[in-house]
């Protein structure tokens, strides 16, 4: 007889797989992905960290009756069923069609601006200007996804990167809702939504360190799994790994074509690639693919040189997303036309040589009209 939380976890791991391939499934019949430009690499100053997706809602979570989903139970209680988060009361309510832009403006030298209005942006979509229908620039709660590498070569970072981990939702606004998810054949979530860092904590206290890294599969199921589950509008994922995908049974574009699709989280990662020096191919392809998953998303990718920057690392996101600006407008596009609709945000203003906006690069439309008065709205307790 399983002990109940091996149980459990097999549970969980069932449903991340079910969500995988739904993901996988469901995109099969969409239109063409339009590649996503691979970005530039940029090196960081001497000694510094250098910078750089749940179901579509008509979905039904589990896609077979064996795969329940449970959430990780605590101090040896029986998990319970995951369900869709309530609503209580809104702080960002907005009409399904329009466009959610969280955006990070910086200066010239790489510094945070916090300090621009409205009218000092100007928003495109396939090249043509769009009207702002509503801006934001306030700390506003977020649903975090916390996905950690749990393979063998992990084994001895684990510790400094849970602490790390921790002092990021410490940092943030504590009307914030994490989940964490450990990876590495395959994807556990750990703990389900919650405000405690104690829950949290508990969850990243979950480690195997074996087997190999299904990053792509992770990212794409725990994305699913927010859009379905997230009680928060304003979305993220932050992704920390030491290697390059070696297990998934998806693919890099995959990966970002669902986060893309779903208008889906940020995504901030952290490459623990130091100990390869040399630069070799692993490494190379394994930093690439973090640049673009961030890239694509609005988020950055760091490398830090040692595991004592992840922890500054952690307060630098927490900050970032507690200082960006959130625009909404609605596409002078029709919803029906789909495909991939690039998106372009520019910010001027006096006082400022150049300033640059980073946000997600596109998106594709959901097609499917709303019912009459629905709205998407990010709830706060």
């Amino acid at each position: 007889m399983r002990e109940p939380d091996t149980m459990h976890r097999r549970n969980n791991r069932l449903f991340f797989l079910a969500l995988v391939l739904t993901a996988c499934l469901g995109g099969a019949a969409q239109a063409p992905v339009q590649p996503a430009a691979v970005p530039t690499q940029s090196a960081g100053a001497p000694g510094q960290p250098e910078k750089q997706q749940p179901l579509n809602v008509d979905r039904d979570p589990i896609a077979s009756p064996d795969a329940a989903v449970t959430a990780a139970p605590q101090n040896g209680e029986t998990g319970t069923p995951l369900t869709r988060g309530s609503q209580g009361k809104f702080t960002l309510e907005r009409t399904v069609d329009e466009v959610i832009l969280s955006a990070t403006v910086l200066d010239d030298k790489q510094h945070i601006v916090d300090n621009l209005d409205q009218s000092d942006f100007k928003v495109y979509e396939d090249g043509v200007e769009q009207t702002i229908a509503s801006f934001q620039h306030q700390d506003i709660p977020i649903s975090l996804g916390i996905l950690v590498d749990n393979s063998g070569s992990m084994r001895m970072k684990r510790q400094a990167v849970n602490k790390s981990a921790l002092d990021l939702v410490h940092y943030s606004n504590p009307d914030d809702e994490s989940f964490v998810v450990n990876f590495s054949d395959e994807a556990y979530i750990d703990q389900d939504f919650t405000g405690s860092v104690d829950k949290l904590r508990q969850g990243l206290s979950h480690i195997d360190s074996k087997g190999g890294t299904a990053l792509y599969d992770a990212i794409m199921a725990s994305a699913d799994y927010m859009s379905k589950n997230a009680k928060r509008s304003k979305q993220v994922l932050l992704v920390i790994t030491d290697g390059e995908d070696n297990a998934s049974s998806t693919s890099l574009e995959d990966a970002v074509h669902r986060i893309q699709d779903l208008e889906g989280p940020v995504v901030y990662s952290v490459g623990l690639l130091y100990d390869d020096e040399g630069g070799g191919r692993e490494a190379h392809r394994a930093r690439r693919a973090l640049e673009l998953l961030s890239e694509e998303t609005g988020g950055v990718a760091y490398f830090p040189k040692n595991l004592e920057q992840v922890d500054e690392i952690a307060g630098e996101v927490a900050h970032e997303i507690r200082q960006q600006y959130t625009i909404g407008y609605h596409s002078t596009k029709a919803p029906s036309l789909g495909g991939f609709r690039t998106v372009r945000v520019v910010a001027k203003a006096k006082g400022y040589n150049k300033l640059v906006v980073r946000t997600r690069t596109g998106y594709y439309p959901n097609s499917k009209p709303a019912a009459k008065g629905e709205t998407a709205r990010n709830a706060s307790n």
